[in-house]
């Protein structure tokens, strides 16, 4: 009986073992963050207030985006005459709009701008203003265009901070002030249905990033 109520003892461990590094691993149990003063890592401040509201681009950028994903959107493509997503539903790109829209920068307008500008390059056909500026694909040529671009080695701690875009192969999102024991520094995206956190722990996992730029 001993030997028995031993071995499930020992299972009943494992399997709460299992249970938590899944939890850590999904982002349900919240990662230890840390700052850039942890890593003595200067945190960038931009010389442009594109807005005029007292605080600068990378900042305004960075609460712009902790601002809409504290509504907790829910995830769902919709197409919108108005453009931009004006209810409870919205898409990956929608955080990096609504944070650039928030400081400033219309990029329903911006995107649309570019896209006319170099159709070749695009290659658009029919050209939508209200769709085109919430698409990876666009965003990525976009920012190629008009931003800074910036390394995509996550080693390189120091070059990575919040407020920045990041755009992978179909997802884009933006970077966290928040850093993880590695200075790795946490993405702000949405991502999936039924999202639990929007502030996530998982750049090191990701193999797929193909674009890092800063508004300049």
């Amino acid at each position: 009986m001993k030997n028995k109520l031993f071995v499930f003892t020992l299972f009943l461990c494992f399997i709460i073992i299992v249970i938590i590094v899944i939890l850590y691993h999904f982002n349900i149990i919240p990662h230890k963050a840390y700052s850039d003063a942890d890593f003595k890592i200067k945190t960038y401040i931009s010389n442009v207030d594109k807005d005029q509201d007292g605080i600068d681009d990378q900042t305004d950028i960075l609460n712009s985006a902790k601002d809409y994903i504290s509504t907790k959107p829910k995830y769902k493509s919709k197409y919108y005459d108005t453009g931009y997503s004006n209810d409870e539903y919205g898409v990956c790109t929608d955080v990096v709009a609504q944070a650039l829209l928030n400081s400033g920068y219309d990029l329903m307008k911006l995107v649309n701008q570019d896209i006319i500008n170099h159709s070749n390059i695009y290659n658009i056909d029919p050209i939508d203003m209200n769709i085109d500026f919430r698409r990876v694909r666009n965003l990525n040529l976009y920012f190629q265009n008009t931003a800074m671009s910036l390394t995509l080695n996550l080693n390189k701690i120091e070059e990575w901070q919040g407020g920045d875009i990041i755009v992978f192969k179909t997802h884009i999102g933006i970077i966290s002030d928040k850093r993880n024991k590695h200075g790795v520094p946490f993405l702000i995206h949405h991502a999936y249905k039924h999202q639990f956190r929007y502030e996530e722990d998982i750049l090191e996992g990701r193999n797929d990033i193909i674009g890092h730029y800063r508004i300049s």
